[in-house]
């Protein structure tokens, strides 16, 4: 597989939504998300998601909510030899949206 990545990945395991199922993230860069979940979507399919950044993780005194449009990458099937039994999905973001507390 050849390294099509961009930017660093920080492995934050944070919450999310994308495409109707719930997941978590496994890593999370400017341009895309990883996200551990049952993989049945196809490479192209069109995602919204949201994104909660913990403070103490972006170094700020509040919680960043940023909503996120994007496409998925990359589709990994769950192997059982792997150390997680289930498979994921690479997301890049086409676009975003951090959303002010109210």
């Amino acid at each position: 597989m050849s390294e099509t990545r961009t930017g660093r990945r920080f492995p934050l395991r944070l919450p999310i939504r994308v495409a109707g199922k719930d997941g978590v993230t496994k890593n999370v860069s400017a341009a895309g998300v990883y996200v551990m979940v049952d993989p049945d979507m196809e490479v192209g399919t069109d995602v919204e998601f949201d994104l909660v950044l913990p403070a103490d993780a972006v170094g700020g005194s509040n919680d960043v909510h940023v909503k996120c449009k994007g496409h998925v990458v990359r589709v990994e099937a769950a192997e059982e030899d792997r150390q997680e039994s289930h498979g994921g999905v690479a997301c890049v973001i086409d676009h975003y949206k951090i959303v002010r507390a109210k």
